[in-house]
């Protein structure tokens, strides 16, 4: 683990002036790696890395160059079946001098070209000169669990694993872009591949980027994409058992590092199981948790207690109150580079803080939603059905008259059934909402049209599949996993999420609806539903059958009492930044309505998110 940055330029650059601003690329990020450092500089070509040990403390080092020297690669995240790569290639007669994961992709690169990441199991942002055809090429994993950024001026690329990395590297400051404040009003985050700078891009996950002297101009193209559902021929307890085995064999692989390892134990269902699926081949297993201080109500600790009794886990938690919160917000709108107004970064940001003083790498739940069909997706399934039967009902009246089917009538059920779906997980501003807020209003397209074209692009398949794709490729990737990622990289700790291994995802893609979301043995309908029968016999029946909670956070109570004057310092104060993008009279209405005491919770979601705007605006001086 740990992050790198560099450029490509078609001119070239003097090898003083490089090494210096190289240095101070990687040095923005220190906080990722701060084991380790390596730098590669010729005239057009530069790569450096900030690094994590995590695996061969004391061969990993990089940029890590081919025996030739004519390819230098650098590398964030883990490689999880490396060892398995390194048998196979050794037995093909390829020699290794580390035992570290870095040097397998090198191998496997130096064989396979492009193919070789399509044998990697893991979570990656790689980069690699080529000097064979002058090349640059960057990759990021699947999921998009490690994130990778670009810059393209025409002349140079510049990459990192942050902004502020490539920000560092500008001659001057980037200017704020308008279609990022556009969609973070609706999302609460910036969707890829645009960034909150203009000219600074995401490359998107499951794709690859390359540029060389013969092409100078980038080219990227998608290397995976989630499966489309297909047939299963397996009977319901092969299907469970088929699943429990790839999730526990995707936890194993995870487990394996050279330093500590331990558990976000949040006491849900997912991070329970991932915890009782670990716990019995490591008997001192760390678990960590956090909760809020005076707010019994959505306290968690009981049931990640629960838990870690069962499995007898070193479980130790932080309690955290309302200073720790607001105290960090300046800073955490630092870490996350774009702003991200998801409430529950905080505390994951102190719980990730409590487990580095312990341990250098934890396994958490995330994707587990997104792949299998959490939150509100039972709500949603019956809907579906009752969609579904009302068209069979009709279709079977119509055979019982001998009468034909009306046209216009089906594709209304159709509609119907297609518009009983969510879209996005967030959704807090419409276009109409937010052109009443702003001042300069410009010709910006509605922000779920990104995510209507995805659909598109997906096909045809059922209501469910859809969604969790659209949720993989957007609320996943550019909530979940980017707060991940920056809150654990904060504190200098990996995070692995075995959810996201790409087999468990490929399996669940194939999955029939039933086994993600449908009908229990009572009728009831259930989210997850394999998870729950794959986790019948790892922990208490009480995990697998409570509501799930989320990340909850008490902080929106605290908008109409002790962050109050926050919110009106932030939005309503003569120096506040938003105001030269938004009109003052709508500002102040979103703090009378979000701080009221009985307000709704949506308006509550719209002060939270200009806050965060604010906030970041102020900390970055854009």
């Amino acid at each position: 683990m740990c992050g790198i940055a560099g450029w490509f330029s078609t001119t070239a650059l003097p090898e003083p002036e490089s090494q210096t601003r190289l240095k101070a690329m990687c040095d923005a990020i220190a906080h990722r790696g701060p084991d380790d450092d390596g730098y590669f500089v010729e005239d057009h070509i530069a790569l450096g890395m900030r690094r994590l040990s995590i695996v061969d403390l004391q061969g990993g080092h990089q940029p890590m160059t081919s025996a030739d020297g004519a390819i230098q690669l650098v590398f964030n995240g883990e490689i999880f079946n490396h060892a398995q790569l390194r048998l196979s290639l050794q037995a093909r007669g390829v020699r290794f001098h580390t035992s570290s994961d870095t040097e397998v992709i090198l191998r496997l690169y130096e064989e396979r070209g492009m193919k070789a990441f399509d044998e990697l199991n893991g979570m990656f942002a790689v980069a690699i000169f080529d000097a064979r055809d002058h090349s640059l090429l960057l990759v990021r994993d699947r999921l998009g669990v490690k994130p990778l950024y670009y810059s393209w001026d025409g002349q140079q690329l510049i990459f990192a694993s942050e902004i502020k990395a490539i920000i560092a590297a500008l001659e001057k400051p980037p200017t704020v872009n308008p279609r990022a404040v556009w969609d973070y009003l609706t999302f609460r985050y910036v969707p890829a591949p645009h960034t909150i700078w203009s000219g600074i891009s995401k490359l998107l996950p499951a794709h690859r980027l390359k540029i060389s002297r013969g092409a100078p101009r980038p080219s990227i193209e998608r290397w995976w994409s989630v499966p489309r559902p297909a047939r299963s021929a397996a009977d319901d307890a092969t299907t469970v058992e088929r699943f429990a085995s790839l999730l526990q064999n995707a936890v194993d692989i995870r487990m394996r590092a050279d330093v500590p390892v331990g558990i976000l134990l949040s006491g849900g269902l997912d991070s329970s199981v991932i915890a009782a699926m670990a716990a019995p081949s490591h008997p001192k297993l760390s678990t960590f948790s956090v909760a809020f201080e005076g707010a019994d109500h959505i306290d968690e600790r009981k049931w990640a207690h629960l838990v870690a009794t069962q499995l007898q886990t070193d479980h130790q938690d932080i309690v955290i109150g309302k200073k720790e919160f607001t105290d960090f917000l300046p800073d955490f709108v630092y870490y996350t580079d774009e702003p991200l107004a998801d409430l529950a970064s905080i505390p994951l940001y102190y719980v990730c803080k409590l487990a580095r003083g312990n341990v250098k790498v934890v396994l958490s739940g995330e994707g587990s939603d997104e792949v299998l069909g959490g939150y509100s997706f039972d709500v949603w399934a019956q809907r579906w059905d009752e969609a579904a039967s009302a068209n069979n009902l009709y279709q079977r009246a119509l055979r019982a008259v001998g009468a034909r089917s009306n046209p216009t009538f089906d594709q209304g059920l159709l509609d119907l059934r297609q518009a009983l779906q969510p879209l996005t997980m967030t959704s807090y501003m419409t276009s109409e909402a937010k052109r009443q807020l702003l001042l300069d209003q410009g010709d910006m397209q509605d922000s779920l049209d990104g995510t209507r074209a995805m659909l598109r692009d997906f096909g045809q398949a059922s209501p469910l599949s859809q969604a969790l794709f659209t949720y993989c490729q957007d609320w996943l990737v550019e909530d979940l996993l980017m707060k991940a990622d920056k809150m654990s990289m904060a504190n200098s700790l990996e995070l692995r999420t075995p959810f996201l291994d790409y087999r468990v995802v490929e399996m669940a893609s194939r999955l029939p609806d039933h086994w993600r979301v449908g009908r229990e043995s009572d009728g009831r309908y259930s989210t997850k539903r394999i998870l729950r029968h794959a986790a019948a016999k790892l922990v208490p029946s009480e995990i697998i059958t409570r509501p799930k909670m989320g990340f909850p956070v008490p902080v929106y109570d605290w908008l109409s009492n002790e962050l109050k004057p926050l919110a009106h310092d932030c939005l309503c104060s003569e120096s506040a930044k938003l105001r030269t993008w938004f009109k003052a009279d709508a500002l102040a209405g979103l703090v009378a309505r979000g701080t009221a005491i009985d307000a709704a919770n949506d308006d509550r979601h719209r002060l939270w998110n200009a806050m965060i705007l604010e906030l970041w605006f102020r900390r970055w001086k854009a």
